[in-house]
């Protein structure tokens, strides 16, 4: 998909007025939380242009004695490579940046530079500015920011990658759950990270949250997607323990869609919403986390 340098502060729902939600295009979501001692910057978004936009839609609110923080929710593309704004030689509005202990790592992989060197030549006018930039404030299990009227816990949420943050406001009841959940289904980075990430999922959903807004979803969504995405998996594993007889490990050129009787229609919700996602999501990334689930089921 293509990137735009836009970002679009999006009207509110109903959600509490001191959390602003930021739209990336139709690729992520991110959020300012506005409390009496701080505004929170969850995530950078794409790059310094749209960085800056969040930014700017945050500067109103930098009165009264608020300082700026910066949450990296975890260290994808989508959610930090804006975080030069605020750290290193480059920073415009130099802040804390709080994140997973596990993400500085993720910086220096050959991986990583190659991925960043492959969209700076297709879209330059995006990605050509971005420099890494870690967190700064590195944590290690529940973090708590006190911000006077709103207490943000930062929650470990590991699944869709080892690294991953939610954020839980108990005063207004509001979870911020980042990639752990998305419309229509969160992707562990690898097979090994499914059953953290089914754990994590039960976490949230377990929470008194009664709004709930995520980087990939619709902000009408709410907390029943997180029992959506559960009943997914849920579905999923009972269909692969029926196929007890296929081998644990298949090769690509295998139709699991197939052998597992698992399609996609009986696995979600019988409403437009979901049946009409994009193709990728019925078919190739559904038959990935039937492959992922066989994996996990045969390591048991």
């Amino acid at each position: 998909m293509s990137h735009t340098n836009e970002l679009q502060l999006i009207e509110n729902q109903g959600w509490d007025e001191r959390i602003l939600v930021c739209r990336n295009g139709k690729l992520v979501d991110t959020f300012i939380v506005v409390t009496e001692r701080f505004v929170v910057l969850v995530d950078t978004v794409i790059n310094p242009q749209t960085a800056v936009q969040m930014l700017d839609y945050a500067r109103p609110h930098l009165a009264n004695g608020r300082q700026l923080l910066v949450v990296n929710t975890h260290a994808d593309y989508d959610h930090c490579w804006g975080n030069q704004l605020f750290a290193g030689e480059t920073a415009v509005q130099p802040a804390p940046i709080i994140g997973s202990h596990l993400s500085p790592p993720k910086f220096q992989q050959e991986e990583a530079a190659a991925y960043l060197a492959k969209m700076k030549e297709l879209e330059p006018e995006v990605f050509g500015e971005v420099v890494f930039t870690p967190p700064t404030l590195l944590i290690q299990d529940k973090f708590v920011i006190n911000g006077g009227d709103l207490t943000l816990e930062l929650l470990p949420t590991p699944g869709h990658t080892d690294d991953h943050y939610s954020l839980f406001i108990p005063e207004i009841a509001t979870l911020l759950a980042a990639d752990a959940a998305e419309m229509p289904y969160p992707m562990a980075r690898t097979p090994d990270g499914l059953p953290a990430m089914r754990e994590s999922l039960a976490k949230l959903a377990a929470l008194p949250a009664e709004t709930v807004l995520y980087c990939h979803a619709p902000v009408t969504a709410g907390r029943q997607l997180l029992l959506d995405n559960i009943a997914y998996f849920n579905a999923i594993e009972a269909a692969c323990r029926a196929a007890q007889a296929l081998p644990p490990e298949l090769s690509d050129d295998v139709d699991v869609l197939t052998l597992v009787d698992c399609p996609w229609e009986t696995a979600v919700p019988d409403t437009e919403a979901w049946q009409n996602v994009h193709n990728y999501y019925k078919t190739s990334g559904h038959a990935e986390q039937i492959r992922a689930m066989l994996h996990c089921l045969a390591r048991e």
